[in-house]
């Protein structure tokens, strides 16, 4: 007997019937099952052979695999019989159409040629009783479909061979369906799993010891050659990854070519070119958007003054650089280097203040009383000349030595720093303490530690100065601006805070309790600032809300009416969201250089301190590195308190699946 189940076809011999089951013995394992007999073909009886023995093996039948596939039906007796039924257009019964193709079969013939007969053959069709040649058309068609098939299963073989092999591979060589799936494991490797991995693809993944999930996936598509180890699935979804189009660089170009000429408002801005000023910034910096300097005046009071670059004078609101510098809400400042709000060569070109050259720029002054409050200021639209331009390790010489000279920055240091008491006294918070960052060019990484020495101290203490003259004075003149402020905290008590070692250690428990800063069109207390009210406003080049002020305080020296708060804040609202996928993006970017250098340093061991639990059920704790000038997370020991001294080991590292555990012990 012959059993098909649809899907698997069987030889069987009939061990016993009744009336609605006939029991069958499977297969040459021999299992015994019991089948409806419409799911039977008759293909030999035994009773002309006498006793009839129950399995395939024994006689009379005596089968076997090797016999079976010697029995096939030969391809010209298959021809023949085709083509004799193609002509009559008969069909036979499988007893008939057994002996038209072999004549007087044997057990092993009929067995043989019925198993072929259910097999993916194309010359015949029909159920047992029926058998016909298939049509001419018909065969020529499947014969078509057949060959597309098994191209494409010799394509797929060869593709997922390339996945099991992990070799480099050209996606330009692969066919439609291998790109698709290439781009469905490089989707689901930047963390869109929306689509799910076909069946096959997932049996070729297990094959290439890959499980589906990204990290796996991400260190497979390295293997081929489709993924680059230090990308950022974040960033690639966001408005930086593809930089300027050509529209914006060419309008970039024009500006710059333009930039000398006379523009709506020069002719009122103030020649401030003779006052000394000077860039500090990192040695790596090419946009340089705020300058400081001191003037001594005629009874020998200084004034401060602060100089910010005025991109509006080129850019204005509306304009396709404009939007989208707003679709991007700020710069971007990642290891391998700088994302920018406006094209490069723009930021670094006429809208920077370069050492030199005549800059279009917003000053502001002011003077300071003994104690370090504000006695007087004034802002106003400039023509600036920096005397030149500093990094950060210059100022600290300037500043120690104090040469004859270059006497300014020094005193300008201890106007500053005077300023930065009176806050201190109003509450604000000192939280200074060493940063270290992973810098990269794309291949190597390594880590930069900045310190808080006096330039840096300096430079952001006149930044913070000018945001609050600007707070003031938008808030006494009832100006809309994107304030920034901070609720007060919730800190520990005063005795607790002083039991703790000063430092990295006392700053965490102050952070635990720091509120978030808030952006709002009215202004606020700054707590942490110690200000009554606080703007952003010396980086217009790297943050769209600073270009907000500008627009705003133009607004009021030209004589037209400001943006409302209704409209500054829809402005807040648009650009909170490319701001934090921003800050985000950032994060993302100095974690992953970070698991890159920590997965260079496998080995290494490191002196921390003890800072405080985040979950202590887990004993996940966050120590302070000092020589790494890094807060991290790690695991500790159970009994640790703030300020314990530990040794920080890498315990598993592995920056493609964004996976770094760190351990601490005593």
């Amino acid at each position: 007997m012959g059993h098909s189940d649809g899907t698997e076809h069987w030889l069987g011999v009939v061990v016993a019937q009744d009336p609605k089951r006939v029991t069958v013995s499977l297969g040459f394992q021999d299992r015994l099952r019991k089948l409806p007999s419409r799911q039977l073909s008759l293909i030999r009886r035994g009773d002309q052979f006498g006793p009839v023995a129950d399995r395939l093996q024994s006689p009379p039948w005596t089968l076997n695999p090797d016999g079976l596939r010697a029995d096939q039906p030969r391809a010209r007796d298959v021809g023949a019989a085709w083509l004799l039924l193609q002509s009559s257009g008969e069909s036979l019964s499988l007893r008939d159409w057994f002996e038209l193709i072999y004549g007087s079969p044997s057990a092993s013939e009929a067995a043989a040629g019925w198993l072929w007969l259910h097999s993916d053959q194309l010359w015949f069709s029909g159920a047992d009783l029926a058998i016909r040649a298939r049509p001419l058309q018909d065969l020529v068609r499947l014969r078509r479909l057949r060959h597309r098939a098994e191209r494409s299963r010799q394509a797929q073989e060869h593709w997922h061979g390339l996945l099991r092999r992990r070799e480099p591979l050209r996606a330009a060589e692969l066919d439609p369906e291998q790109a698709h799936q290439l781009a469905q494991l490089i989707s689901w490797a930047s963390g869109n799993q929306a689509e799910p991995l076909a069946p096959a693809l997932l049996q070729a993944l297990r094959q290439a010891q890959c499980s589906p999930e990204p990290g796996a996936i991400r260190h497979l598509l390295v293997d081929l050659g489709q993924w680059d180890p230090h990308v950022l699935p974040s960033l690639q979804t966001s408005v930086w990854a593809h930089g300027f189009s050509a529209e914006l660089e060419d309008e970039a170009q024009r500006l710059i070519s333009t930039a000398d000429q006379a523009r709506p408002g020069d002719s009122t801005r103030v020649d401030r070119c003779g006052l000394h000023c000077v860039t500090i910034d990192d040695d790596d910096t090419q946009d340089l958007d705020d300058a400081i300097g001191l003037e001594h005046r005629s009874d020998g009071s200084p004034r401060i003054w602060i100089h910010v670059a005025d991109p509006g004078r080129l850019i204005a609101a509306g304009d396709p650089l404009d939007l989208e510098a707003q679709r991007r809400g700020s710069s971007l400042y990642l290891a391998r280097g700088i994302l920018p709000m406006f094209p490069l060569a723009l930021s670094c070109g006429p809208l920077s203040l370069r050492a030199g050259q005549r800059c279009a720029a917003w000053s502001l002054w002011v003077e300071l009383e003994a104690d370090g409050g504000i006695a007087a200021y004034g802002l106003e639209r400039t023509w600036i000349k920096p005397t030149y331009r500093l990094s950060y390790a210059d100022a600290d010489d300037l500043i120690d030595l104090a040469p004859p000279q270059e006497a300014d920055l020094a005193a300008l240091h201890k106007l500053l720093l005077r300023r930065r008491e009176w806050r201190e006294r109003h509450g604000a918070l000192n939280l200074d303490q060493p940063e270290g960052r992973v810098r990269s060019d794309g291949q190597s990484s390594w880590l930069e530690v900045t310190e808080p020495g006096p330039a840096r101290q300096m430079v952001a203490e006149a930044m913070i100065l000018a945001g609050a003259v600007v707070g003031y004075h938008g808030q006494n003149l009832g100006l809309a601006l994107p304030y920034r402020s901070q609720l007060p905290g919730n800190l520990p008590a005063a005795a607790e805070l002083q039991a703790l070692p000063a430092g990295p250690v006392r700053h965490a428990a102050f952070k635990q309790g720091l509120s978030r800063g808030i952006t709002s069109a009215s202004p606020a207390v700054h707590f942490s600032l110690g200000l009554p009210a606080y703007v952003q406003a010396t980086s217009p080049i790297r943050r769209y809300s600073d270009l907000i002020v500008q627009r705003q305080l133009e607004a009021l020296n030209q004589g037209r009416d400001p943006l409302a708060a209704e409209a500054i804040q829809a402005l807040i609202s648009a650009i909170d969201g490319p701001v934090r996928q921003g800050i985000q993006i950032s994060r993302d970017d100095q974690r992953h250089w970070r698991q890159v250098w920590f997965a260079s340093h496998h080995d290494g061991q490191w002196p921390a301190q003890f800072l405080r639990w985040l979950r202590a059920s887990d004993q996940l704790g966050l120590v302070w590195v000092e020589s790494l000038a890094m807060e991290l997370a790690a695991h500790c020991p159970a009994s640790c308190g703030p300020g314990d001294a530990l040794l920080l080991k890498v315990q598993q590292v592995d920056p493609l699946r964004d996976s770094l555990q760190l351990r601490a012990h005593r």
